[in-house]
């Protein structure tokens, strides 16, 4: 089923370890580093934004959203195997009873402020909010500090499907580990990282939904193995990744598999970080996260 609606036109302690679719307004097996070249640092400012505390942080109200939380967060690092461990930024909703766990995948630059923080928004949303680096054990340096693009675009090229995968699945053990934490996850990505949202769904039986921001689908044949529900938000300026949808949607129809989607058009690519670029973009954002929200309250629990 296609719905078209429209929407007005419109990124501690440290220890270094190395589908219904459904479209609304606002592909093919692809190569490891799909998104690895994209600039997707710099996105215009429209005059007079306003940042609302309901969705995620535009790439330009990061810091400041970051700086006021109230809520509780922390870098700790992660053991992926015998050898290897990855950093991961924390953060604690405030509430009385056990949360469900979102990990948030980050773009083709590595961890940086605006992953951050959406996971402070997702713990402001009722979840245990935990963005890992899963280039951590491809960089040198300061790991807390957000990286160039050519650094963040040379260590994704290096984070094949396997890593990727492995490093979720310990992240997401984790967490769910955590005193404060239910045996329960979910996972979102953004462009990069929304394909490995996309691709974790096809490998982790445990997992409970997956959410896919304009990201790339995997093959047909790893389709088969989905058993969480997906779904993808795309914006309608985006050509590239929307060509993917058909085939997207008639093979998770064919398999059985829940797949719903939403294109929001008049968005461009990476509408969430740049929503404050045009009010297509904000439109966007402010339509798709409440989206999100509903989906891992259903399918993790509130």
């Amino acid at each position: 089923m296609r719905i078209v609606l429209a929407v007005v036109t419109c990124s501690a302690t440290l220890a270094i370890g190395f589908a219904t679719g459904r479209v609304t307004p606002a592909s093919a097996k692809t190569s490891v580093d799909e998104h690895a070249s994209h600039d997707m640092t710099a996105m215009p400012t429209m005059s007079g934004f306003q940042q609302s505390v309901a969705i995620p942080a535009s790439a330009t109200t990061a810091v400041e959203r970051i700086a006021k939380s109230p809520r509780h967060a922390e870098w700790v690092t992660i053991k992926v195997n015998a050898t290897d461990s990855v950093m991961a930024w924390v953060v604690y909703p405030e509430r009385k009873d056990k949360a469900a766990v979102v990990v948030a995948i980050h773009e083709n630059t590595g961890i940086n402020t605006w992953t951050r923080s959406v996971a402070d928004q997702l713990a402001a949303d009722g979840f245990i909010g935990i963005a890992p680096d899963l280039t951590t054990m491809k960089r040198t340096g300061d790991l807390t500090k957000d990286p160039t693009q050519a650094e963040g675009s040379a260590a994704i090229r290096l984070i094949t499907p396997e890593i990727g995968n492995e490093i979720i699945d310990a992240v997401a053990k984790y967490g769910m580990s955590l005193p404060a934490a239910r045996p329960k996850y979910g996972i979102v990505g953004f462009c990069w990282g929304g394909g490995r949202s996309f691709s974790h769904a096809t490998h982790a039986p445990g997992l409970s939904a997956s959410v896919v921001y304009y990201g790339s689908p995997p093959s047909a044949e790893q389709m088969a193995n989905i058993k969480a529900p997906v779904l993808g938000l795309y914006g309608g300026n985006d050509a590239r990744i929307n060509a993917t949808i058909p085939a997207t949607d008639s093979t998770m129809k064919r398999l059985g598999k829940p797949y719903e989607y939403h294109i929001f058009e008049g968005a461009g690519h990476g509408f969430l970080r740049g929503q404050d670029g045009s009010p297509a973009n904000l439109a966007a954002a402010q339509q798709a996260w409440p989206k999100t929200v509903a989906f891992f309250r259903d399918k993790l629990g509130k």
